[in-house]
């Protein structure tokens, strides 16, 4: 599904303004907000300022640690 170019500009202005105050945050948490506006790689890479394998290594580091905290046993 084809979104018009008016819903991309405005997708990635928001998604400019969602990271705009997580300056100093690591690419790995900005993905993480950025996943929720359900951007490609190349669009996460655009608005991070990172080359697109980075935004693919940062994806994929979330979700070792999300699965780790899940395997977790109780002591």
């Amino acid at each position: 599904m084809s979104e018009s170019p008016e819903a991309r500009t405005t997708r990635l202005m928001l998604a400019y303004l969602c990271v705009a105050k997580e300056a100093e945050a690591s690419l790995e948490r900005k993905v993480q907000i950025l996943d929720r506006f359900g951007l490609a790689d190349g669009d996460i890479a655009k608005v991070c300022g990172a080359v697109v394998q980075s935004v693919r290594n940062a994806r994929l580091n979330v979700k070792k640690v999300s699965s780790g905290k899940k395997k977790k046993k109780k002591a």
